[in-house]
């Protein structure tokens, strides 16, 4: 089993949360929070890894009806 996935520093877990509250997530509101929370461009890149990439691995997953 997969453990959850946990951010390591406040911003950058603030950031992880406010994502998971804006819906769909963006290359833009990934870029929005960290601008918001002055996060490192390492951290951002985590977050890029996170949210983006992994939205674009599930939409090129095939349903069911297909």
């Amino acid at each position: 089993m997969l453990k959850p996935i946990i951010p390591e520093g406040e911003a950058l877990r603030r950031a992880f949360q406010w994502l998971v509250e804006q819906g769909p997530c963006t290359l833009k509101t990934v870029e929005d929070a960290s601008r918001r929370f002055d996060l490192s461009p390492r951290d951002e890149e985590f977050l890029l890894r996170q949210f983006v990439a992994h939205h674009d691995a599930a939409s090129d997953a095939p349903t069911s009806g297909e």
